[in-house]
């Protein structure tokens, strides 16, 4: 590296670290879970996405260790070559299914099928009409492809109808949406969405990642939950959340759609096939969910309990109704002051700033599992009240 270079690098990480922002990661010593170690201390862990507390499941477990022994431990090549097992199939049929879909297209992860899913479909002469919160791997997507691009005020329907009207002379328009916005936690108006989409012909995607499993009355997501099932195009999700916190995403939707990703999806033509522990482990997290799910009703009341002895002790919360309860901190420092001295009394939180939130919208962002007893979350809140007492914010 030269010096010039060298130099501007440092001045920059020294930058982020003096104004706060310098992301450090935690070295965990144990397996996730409800509790995890970290530096040889036991601390409940309340900031994973581990929704259904399916992370080290013993059945899930043990179903990838007998897709690994059945099927190996890779494929060594991408899917059209020689990559593609009778298990990859079985799986994108059972998502299909789950998700009442035509088909499925399984990838590596869910930034790859976000990546993967804007470029073959949109070209010069369409649109594509984005949330202004939605997750980077969308943002990334949509910047791969060649499509005008609008952008409309979060959840603001006025200012959506205003982009599909504007995009009037496009051929093709695609409004993408998360389901679940992953650092507020509010759910989108996919009822609203989908009405205008039929009005102006557009097609819509959601991001379900951290839906999929726990929200619905089935656990199918928002799009369940938001009764537009059959209205959405494609569907895409993880398989490295709620469904079982290792790896691997899909788009799911429409048979010619996936067709087409088939032979245009680029991550999915050049990018190795998904392990085979991956899918036999998600397939058990399937059987999980089809069998009456009775983690979801659990993550639910856990996130309800917790949000309101939050509130009942005076934090600022982002209002919501899923697993995931932003506190609101504002300051950057602070956040990751009140993170750090919330690992010291045994809750691990992790302290959210710019880029990942707007500046000025640092926070704490709580996420609940079906792991969590009362126990746990009570004693979480008494963390948080000693902690901001002691940092003056309450």
């Amino acid at each position: 590296m030269n010096e010039t270079v060298r130099q501007q690098l440092q001045a920059f990480l020294a930058e982020q670290e003096q104004r706060g922002l310098l992301k450090k990661e935690r070295v965990l010593t144990s397996s996730q879970s409800r509790s995890i170690e970290v530096a040889g201390k036991k601390v409940l862990n309340f900031c994973a996405n581990n929704y259904l507390g399916l992370s080290d499941n013993k059945e899930v477990i043990q179903a990838a260790k007998d897709a690994m022994d059945r099927w190996g431990y890779g494929l060594s090549s991408v899917r059209f070559i020689c990559g593609t097992q009778a298990l990859h199939k079985q799986l994108e049929k059972r998502i299909s299914t789950f998700l009442r879909t035509d088909d499925t297209i399984l990838f590596s992860s869910c930034f790859d099928a976000n990546g993967a899913l804007f470029e073959p479909l949109l070209g010069e002469g369409d649109a594509v009409i984005s949330d202004e919160l939605n997750h980077a791997s969308i943002i990334d997507g949509i910047r791969l492809c060649k499509a005008e691009r609008f952008r409309y005020k979060h959840s603001d329907m006025n200012d959506l109808k205003e982009c599909l009207q504007q995009s009037r002379h496009c051929r093709r328009r695609l409004i993408a949406t998360d389901g679940v916005f992953s650092m507020d936690g509010d759910v989108a108006k996919l009822a609203e969405i989908c009405a205008l989409a039929k009005d102006f012909d557009a097609l819509v995607m959601v991001d379900d990642s951290h839906a999929t499993g726990y929200l619905g009355p089935t656990g199918r997501g928002t799009v369940e939950l938001c009764g537009v099932e059959g209205q959405v195009d494609l569907i895409t999700t993880t398989f490295g959340k709620a469904c079982g916190g290792a790896s691997g995403g899909c788009i799911s939707g429409n048979q010619l759609l996936i067709d087409l990703y088939r032979q245009r999806a680029r991550p999915y033509l050049f990018s190795n096939t998904l392990a085979p522990a991956i899918c036999g482990g998600t397939l058990k997290v399937l059987d999980i969910l089809e069998q009456d799910n009775p983690y979801k009703d659990l993550t639910m009341r856990n996130a309800k309990r917790f949000r309101s002895l939050m509130e009942a002790a005076g934090f600022d919360l982002v209002k919501g109704e899923t697993a995931i309860v932003p506190v609101m901190v504002y300051d950057e420092n602070k956040a990751v002051a009140m993170a750090d001295a919330l690992l010291e009394r045994g809750i691990y939180v992790i302290g959210f700033c710019y880029p990942v939130v707007p500046q000025g919208r640092a926070r704490i962002r709580v996420q609940l599992s079906a792991v969590h007893t009362q126990q746990d979350i009570e004693t979480a809140v008494d963390a948080f009240v000693l902690v901001a007492k002691e940092m003056k914010l309450l």
